[in-house]
């Protein structure tokens, strides 16, 4: 595939573009890239990772943040602060996530709309995950059968949640 722009070199950089749904994919050579003033990843002041985490941090701080408090969350066991761990994208050690736990939460919630796992289950684990889930089901729906008070449906969803509860002990 040649490049969009001047027609005669490899494009080397494909962007993807979506606005309000509708897609938009561009095709471009790295000259034409660096002339238009389009970011190159792996170059100075080109895309990366890290760069949109700490731009989503960011977001967090200019969004009505109270910065003073930002400034003072810090890790207690590596000392890292809130303002270093926006800028660099990763945490320091594993205790970071509990710092800044506050902010985790929105931010999560804001790339990945959720903070529960749904995706995809490892096959080796996979039957303990799926009981679990099977399990918070069946406890959601008997605390709703208690409302209503449907005792003996209750009952029979109590019996199946220890059933299930043996099993995922034997796992």
């Amino acid at each position: 595939m040649f490049c969009q722009e001047c027609g005669k070199k490899p494009a080397t950089l494909h962007f993807t573009k979506i606005v309000n749904g509708e897609k938009t994919e561009f095709h471009i050579c790295e000259s034409c890239a660096r002339e238009k003033g389009e970011g190159i990843p792996g170059s100075p002041g080109g895309f990366s990772i890290h760069s949109l985490l700490s731009g989503l941090l960011d977001f967090e701080q200019i969004g009505g943040g109270n910065g003073l408090k930002q400034a003072q969350l810090r890790c207690e066991e590596c000392g890292m602060t809130y303002p270093q761990f926006s800028k660099i994208g990763r945490f320091g050690c594993s205790h970071c996530y509990q710092a800044f736990a506050e902010k985790l939460d929105p931010l999560l919630k804001r790339v990945h709309s959720g903070t529960t796992h749904s995706g995809k289950i490892p096959k080796r684990s996979g039957n303990q995950i799926k009981c679990k889930r099977e399990i918070e089901q069946l406890r959601r729906e008997l605390q709703s059968k208690i409302e209503r008070e449907e005792f003996e449906s209750a009952a029979q969803l109590r019996d199946q949640i220890r059933e299930l509860e043996r099993a995922l002990s034997e796992m």
